[in-house]
């Protein structure tokens, strides 16, 4: 997917003009009339819904934002812009740029701050702000900053932080014990407009992003070719469906894995908080719409395999890569997960059988072919090379292992896992889950299967607790960093790994590790919710138009085919829609210059580490800092999600 002659592919400016490919539209809210109208299509409710009217961007005169509206926003002064659940911890970071392109944007905060109401200013709490590590400079943003901790304030409301001395204030916030369930609802939304082959239209999406199906023309996804052998008529597939991977719109078995089995896993840890009612097609037809979302892939998923087991790489351009054993192993892992999900809700049984058949019947492929093939994708269908190494292959299979044995209790899978457990991820860096998440969260639940190897089991259990405990400051409360959530690089994509350092440490309390409280670890996972969600050195949340939700600030543009610069997509503030919301981008990347963007973009170019990002859709290569991928949003939807009841 990191390839510069995406765009060239896409048809740069044409596509904003083609209804047939996938194109979308939103509603800029920062009128009431527009934000009430994506409420209604997204489905929010509650707290959000109450929000919508309130501020936005900076917006004013609203009556039920009476105190707020008479106080000068200052985004200096930073909050999770949806809010806190009341027992949560809840620290506000003050920040004073020091080095990079805000240098000279400096901050110097009063003594005394103050929780107050945005109706009518009461004050709830008041206290004093303390110095990060002494005044010092943190090095990866360039920043000085201050904590204000607002623990004790568990009322429910909307409420701002005031710096009594300076008369201003932060974003708007929400104190509620649902605060977060609309936003997961947006986020997860964003797989049904990645629909290839499938028509958006009201009331499942705003008119301003309703669009036809794509890709459903004569020689399209209906009508693949074989990039072997493309004037072979017997060799013509339909791999209509599934998701567009990205910003382009191509399709990739491989690629898909980390999302397929990131959101299966998302639901069996909290399985509640998926309902049946996201406004997608779907929606009251009695399946969760998480798994009706993640079937519409494993359709087109079973469209790629073959009769003998094996399945196809990746389409798009009008063909199709055939078989690799990369694509193979990799299906055969997301089938047996999603049959061992589906075979839960009763009107899954039926697709989880049939399911169970293709994930084996892929694992035999597999494993039959013993050179395995790592030179498939010949770079035909442009962007991502979709090829795996035989190292990461081999890992794949264990994951495939771990699922075909809950699903059958064979003995061959079990010992499969046995003897080639230390093949994966956690055995081969730390973190366990902060890059090829599915190797790690495979592991754990091999350990809470009923037939588990004790031994095995008590292995894995004892790796996680001493990687928890390693000192890598991958776990536990972030004091090293001012904005309290320590990433050790920030490379391309780095909000998913972000959000897996956030993952790696809900799993302490989920899985019952060894430690003497989880509190620590909760406490990380959610301050990195509440960077995502605007405690950062952009005050930004990062995710795509959330205004309707309650963000004061949030990312305005995205790269995609879709969301190209000066069509009516391109930009929530100044566009006539802007890009759908609740989308995740790859966030701030620290060799953004070294991987083509011009040192004349500033930011992202030669800025501290956070600093590496720009809220841009520009030709220039905006797609190494934003761009979306599904598999940055699955990473922030299991996040969210463990949070979210």
């Amino acid at each position: 997917m990191f390839a510069e002659s995406r765009l060239r592919l896409l048809g740069l400016i044409l596509l904003a003009t083609l209804p047939a490919r996938h194109g979308l539209a939103g509603g800029f809210d920062c009128a009431v009339s527009g934000a009430a109208s994506t409420a209604m299509a997204s489905g929010i409710s509650g707290v959000a819904r109450i929000r919508v009217a309130q501020e936005k961007a900076g917006a004013s005169g609203n009556p039920g934002m009476t105190a707020a509206n008479a106080v000068t926003l200052n985004l200096h002064i930073l909050v999770d812009q949806f809010g806190y659940r009341p027992a949560d911890p809840k620290v506000a970071v003050i920040r004073d740029p020091s080095v990079g392109y805000d240098a000279s944007d400096t901050f110097s905060p009063g003594d005394k701050y103050q929780v107050r109401s945005a109706s009518d200013g009461a004050v709830l709490y008041s206290g004093t702000i303390t110095a990060w590590n002494g005044g010092a400079v943190e090095a990866s943003s360039g920043d000085r900053g201050w904590w204000f901790d607002f623990s004790p304030v568990k009322t429910p409301g909307t409420f701002f932080i005031y710096d009594v001395s300076r008369n201003v204030r932060s974003p708007t916030f929400v104190i509620d014990q649902q605060v977060y369930k609309n936003v997961l609802k947006a986020a997860m939304r964003m797989y049904f407009y990645q629909r290839a082959g499938f028509a958006k239209v009201p009331p499942f999406a705003d008119a301003c992003w309703a669009d036809g199906a794509a890709y459903l023309g004569a020689n399209q996804d209906t009508q693949a070719h074989d990039v072997t052998d493309p004037s072979n008529p017997a060799k013509v597939k339909d791999l209509a469906g599934g998701w567009f991977d990205a910003g382009d719109t191509n399709k990739y078995v491989t690629f898909a894995r980390v999302a397929v089995h990131q959101l299966l896993t998302a639901y069996q840890q909290n399985p509640g908080v998926f309902t049946d009612d996201f406004n997608i097609p779907e929606s009251g037809n009695g399946v969760p719409d998480l798994l009706d979302e993640v079937n519409w892939e494993i359709q087109w998923l079973k469209k790629m395999q073959y009769p003998d087991g094996s399945v196809a790489l990746k389409v798009g351009d009008t063909v199709y890569i055939p078989s690799c054993t990369s694509s193979t192993i990799s299906a055969a892992g997301m089938f047996a997960h999603a049959a061992y999900v589906f075979g839960t809700v009763k009107a899954l049984q039926p697709e989880a059988g049939i399911l169970k058949t293709d994930a084996i019947n892929a694992w035999n492929n597999y494993q039959s072919i013993p050179a395995k093939q790592t030179g498939c994708d010949n770079g035909t269908v442009k962007a991502g090379n979709a090829d795996l190494s035989a190292e990461d292959q081999a890992a794949e299979a264990v994951v495939a292992a771990v699922y075909l044995y809950a699903i059958t209790g064979d003995a061959i899978y079990n010992n499969y896992v046995k003897s080639n457990y230390n093949l994966l991820r956690p055995y081969r860096d730390n973190g366990w889950i902060r890059y090829v998440p599915q190797e790690g969260e495979s592991l754990l639940f091999y350990t809470t299967l009923p037939n588990a190897d004790r031994g095995l089991k008590s292995t894995i259990l004892a790796k996680k607790l001493a990687d928890t405990l390693g000192g890598n400051n991958v776990y536990g409360t972030s004091g090293s960093d001012l904005y309290r959530n320590y990433l050790d690089d920030y490379i391309w994509g780095s909000n998913q790994v972000r959000a897996n350092y956030g993952n790696s440490n809900v799993e302490v309390a989920q899985y019952g590790i060894g430690v003497s409280g989880t509190m620590p670890y909760t406490t990380r996972a959610l301050d990195t919710l509440h960077y995502f969600h605007g405690v950062n050195p952009f005050a930004k949340v990062y995710l795509s138009n959330m205004y309707a939700y309650g963000a004061t600030n949030s990312v305005n543009e995205l790269f995609g085919g879709w969301f190209v610069a000066r069509s009516q997509w391109s930009d929530a503030k100044s566009s006539r829609c802007g890009p759908a919301p609740g989308y995740v981008p790859g966030g701030s990347n620290s060799r953004a210059g070294a991987s083509g963007v011009p040192a004349t973009e500033v930011p992202p170019v030669g800025q501290p580490p956070q600093k590496s990002y720009k809220d841009w859709n520009g030709q220039d290569k905006a797609w190494v800092v934003n761009e979306p991928g599904i598999y940055y949003q699955s990473a922030y939807i299991e996040l969210i999600s463990a949070y979210a009841h």
